[in-house]
């Protein structure tokens, strides 16, 4: 059992930090709403700071879980960042998707200040963090990886290292890339079943036994039909997320032509009043463009 810090109390941090909790670490939270943190501490025990550097003090590990490449600087770096309360060989455990360029930015931070970085986006949504079933991708040097794993097992059913800093935000982008594909054309499928006059549910139960079947159709068929959309990641966070595949995929040299056409899609989302929707939201638009 270790003492560690939890910052970023969102959907997917809140019940991550409990997980931590109930195996029995000493978790202190941070969270920019202070609200959010007395909620937690109330539902899990633990304790709460009002900064990550107060969070941070003392503990082996310091997980974060936050929106974008800033707000991830905001708590890592200045006076009242967490780097600054964490003490030499501590190691901080990212769990933000953000950008491989933040990702080494802040590892070199760290290691300069003689502490551990290791970049761990995460995968499966909200139930997989109330679950403890999420897949975790990560980057860093072995050895803080091998420290870190046994912690991050708590909330996870997958948890590897990919490679040296960065590799696990990279890998987190193909994870984004092949979702947005996947969403796109299970949206087309039942659309076009819908306007053949077919039962989308009768088609879905024998199609998934096939070779189409697929995570998003078995979790996200039926909401998709009944026109609900509050289930899972949100359409606004998608797009970040794009943004960052398709800024990573101009530098590289990759091509990405069905991610940039999704991004646009999920762009028009948002001009529906979408943005909080969750990502499977792409057939409420093809049923908007057909009037239905």
């Amino acid at each position: 059992m270790a003492k560690l810090a939890f910052l970023g109390l969102g959907v997917m941090g809140y019940p991550m930090a409990g997980h931590l909790q109930a195996a029995g670490h000493d978790v202190c939270v941070y969270n920019r709403t202070a609200t959010k943190a007395e909620a937690w501490v109330k539902a899990h025990g633990g304790t709460s700071a009002p900064t990550p550097r107060e969070a941070a003090e003392g503990a082996e590990f310091v997980m974060a879980c936050v929106g974008n490449d800033d707000d991830l600087r905001s708590v890592c770096l200045g006076d009242d960042g967490a780097f600054a309360g964490m003490g030499k060989g501590a190691c901080f455990v990212d769990h933000t998707t953000v950008s491989a360029l933040v990702t080494r930015e802040l590892y070199d931070a760290a290691r300069a200040a003689g502490l551990d970085f290791v970049d761990a986006p995460i995968s499966g949504g909200q139930a997989g963090a109330e679950n403890g079933q999420l897949s975790i991708m990560c980057g860093g040097d072995a050895a803080a990886y091998e420290r870190a794993e046994p912690v991050m097992t708590t909330y996870a059913k997958m948890c590897r290292r990919i490679g040296d800093s960065g590799a696990g935000q990279m890998t987190k982008m193909c994870n984004q890339i092949a979702i947005a594909g996947l969403v796109q054309g299970l949206s087309e499928a039942l659309h076009f079943a819908e306007k053949s006059g077919l039962d989308g549910r009768a088609v879905v139960e024998v199609i998934s036994q096939g070779a189409a079947g697929s995570w998003q159709m078995a979790n996200r068929y039926e909401t998709m039909l009944d026109d609900e959309f509050d289930h899972g990641f949100a359409v606004d966070w998608m797009r970040k997320d794009l943004g960052i595949c398709l800024q990573t995929a101009n530098e590289s040299g990759a091509s990405l032509p069905v991610t940039a056409l999704v991004d646009q899609f999920y762009k028009e989302v948002q001009n529906m009043g979408g943005g909080r929707w969750d990502t499977s939201s792409l057939f409420k638009r093809l049923r908007k463009i057909d009037g239905a």
